[in-house]
């Protein structure tokens, strides 16, 4: 069978429905043989997935599967916060997840449904196919056999490590901004760019930390949902790169703020400097503007005025006196 094959009789929300049976082999299934299929207890289990589905295919799904209402009202919406709600035999998940779209984080939500035959997938918004997923696992038998906890952590694993090369580029980016926050010449682009990737991924931590949480209840939880020791393992591991990337996050976060900071103490001490350079020339513009002032007053007991090397002398203190004040500028580091 091709990773493709789809039962026509399905509506269009419906990505695809299968039943693996005890074997490992993989069947189309139509909405209406579910609840036939789990009756007949086979060892196998059904793995449904959906994206942004109808009302009715949801009813419809309630009656096959036995959901719980509140957890059927849950997958209707998509603003769900990260969680996991036990519904009789029943695991409801909610977990956010991301893609990158040019510079910018789009999230969705995926919701799954986990009982003791089957595993229902519910995206919503930006999310990707687990298509490659389903065909991950079914190259592995021996994985398979383990049931839907299996397929789950599958799932969330790569719901996990779509969040790692989102923080490496973030990291990426940040690298070459460093350039700019260190320029001598201010550009409020790189300032707008900061506050760009701060903000994503303070929006991306939000995101990931719930998930930690979701996924520490999944690895300690006492449901014989996931009664497997192996799938304990797996998903001990999807958990140990939640942690990673949210460690990232929390580098990257601070490096931001950081970078913010000193950017803009750059700037201040680069403006400070105009201001000194500024008054520097301001006061040796001021001393030769008072001296020739005083000379505009129009006195007449000036008896220098009189004097036959006035003028020379007048202007060799002039330029003493700017002399002395550029030297001792230049001394302070004001030129």
């Amino acid at each position: 069978m091709t990773g493709h094959e789809r039962s026509p009789a399905l509506p269009a929300c419906v990505v695809n429905c299968f039943h693996y049976d005890g074997s490992g082999e993989r069947h189309p299934l139509a909405l209406e043989a579910i609840s036939d299929v789990l009756a007949a207890d086979d060892g196998g289990f059904v793995w449904l997935g959906l994206f942004e589905p109808e009302d009715t295919v949801l009813d419809k799904l309630q009656e096959e599967f036995g959901l719980h209402d509140l957890a059927i009202e849950d997958a209707h919406k998509a603003h769900q916060r990260p969680k996991i709600e036990a519904y009789g035999n029943s695991l409801f998940i909610a977990v956010n997840t991301a893609q990158m779209v040019g510079e910018r984080i789009v999230y969705g939500e995926t919701h799954a449904f986990l009982g003791p035959r089957f595993l229902i997938t519910v995206r919503h918004g930006a999310s990707l196919s687990y298509a490659p997923v389903r065909a991950r696992v079914e190259r592995e038998p021996e994985l398979l056999a383990l049931g839907a906890s299996y397929g789950l952590y599958a799932v969330l694993d790569q719901i996990v490590d779509n969040y790692l090369p989102i923080a490496q580029q973030f990291k990426d980016t940040l690298l070459l901004l460093e350039k700019d926050v260190f320029s001598d010449t201010y550009r409020r682009e790189t300032i707008v760019r900061l506050y760009d990737l701060k903000r994503e991924l303070t929006y991306m931590r939000m995101s990931v930390a719930p998930l930690q949480d979701v996924l520490s209840q999944l690895v300690r939880t006492s449901s014989p949902l996931i009664h497997d020791q192996e799938v304990r393992l797996y998903l001990r591991d999807v958990l140990d790169h939640a942690v990673r990337v949210n460690d990232s996050i929390d580098a990257l976060r601070d490096m931001l703020g950081t970078a913010l900071s000193v950017n803009l103490s750059l700037v201040t001490l680069q403006q400070g400097e105009t201001v000194k350079k500024l008054g520097a020339w301001a006061a040796l513009l001021a001393a030769p503007t008072l001296i020739a002032s005083w000379y505009g007053m129009n006195f007449r007991g000036m008896p220098e005025l009189d004097a036959r090397y006035a003028y020379p002398l007048l202007v060799g203190v002039v330029a003493v006196v700017c002399g002395l004040l550029y030297r001792l500028f230049k001394r302070a580091r004001w030129l």
